[in-house]
């Protein structure tokens, strides 16, 4: 007889004893195991501890299909204070349309109130209650599990339509930046980039540490193109935009057309951005 292994529950202070210095800053170097467990498969990390008014969002991600992304965390069960900033944040920050909850457990009447604002919300508005765990298998190291205790109706029909469609604009988009890579090599020796993924965007460095460009196809139709600033401190990031801001009717004139500039005040990065009509069908 084969003698199996025992699993165990670990407390999750035992792996992250602080919410804001040790989970968080995990969960953003994991998004895609989160990803993974609600069917988003592309989450990208666009800020952690973001102000949203006289509170700090946990961590503010994006997805190509859904939009902005709101995650709110704690280490222990739910309550009301992270419910409404929850609701905070999903009316602070522009283009929210997905509020993730992550807690140790959630309450019935807190699980309640997330399914309540699903039915209530307009389509394109979903919340999500998420419990996180630790397991270990005999003297293993801990594996966190996401467990969805909360989601809207219907969404997993919803993920796997989108993901036989996604695949399709995958191929699409590998074709496009691969094309894009290979001219920029070959023809102006911008970039030494190999082969691309089928995503809606492509990052370049800029040969300069704290700058990179930044292509994509946005689901709204249009192509958009970007400086993206981050030399990994707010102060030094809004003086290297303000420097180029300088510059900014000698650049638009040369390079034709109004960009967008933005100093972002409640991101640690900037950016400057140009957004042109052009979808990956065309």
């Amino acid at each position: 007889m084969v003698e199996l292994a025992k699993i165990e529950k670990v407390e999750l202070r035992e792996a992250w004893s602080k919410e804001d210095t040790h989970f968080t800053p995990w969960l953003a170097e994991h998004l895609s195991e989160l990803g993974n467990a609600l069917g988003l498969e592309e989450l990208e990390l666009q800020g952690q501890e973001v102000s949203v008014g006289g509170f700090s969002l946990d961590i503010l991600a994006s997805d190509r299909i859904v939009g902005n992304v709101v995650i709110e965390n704690q280490l222990e069960a739910t309550d009301h204070s992270h419910l409404g900033q929850l609701l905070t944040y999903a009316a602070g920050i522009a283009g929210a349309n997905v509020m993730i909850w992550i807690a140790k457990e959630f309450s019935d009447e807190h699980r309640a109130a997330l399914d309540f604002l699903n039915d209530r919300t307009v389509e394109n508005t979903k919340f999500f209650g998420v419990v996180v765990e630790l397991w270990k298998i005999d003297e293993s190291r801990p594996a966190p599990h996401f467990r969805v205790v909360s989601a809207p109706n219907d969404w997993s029909k919803e993920t796997k339509s989108q993901g036989r469609e996604a695949s399709e604009r995958g191929e699409r988009y590998r074709t496009f930046f691969q094309g894009l890579v290979d001219n920029l090599r070959e023809e102006h020796n911008f970039t030494g980039g190999g082969k691309v993924q089928g995503r809606h965007y492509h990052t370049f460095p800029a040969g300069h540490g704290g700058f990179r460009y930044y292509a994509a196809f946005t689901s709204k139709g249009k192509a958009r193109f970007e400086l993206y600033i981050d030399g990994g401190d707010k102060n030094l990031n809004e003086r290297r935009f303000s420097q180029i801001e300088e510059s900014r009717k000698e650049i638009e004139s040369e390079i034709g057309g109004e960009f967008d500039w933005q100093r972002l005040d409640a991101s640690r990065a900037c950016r400057i951005s140009a957004v042109r009509l052009g979808s990956i069908h065309d």
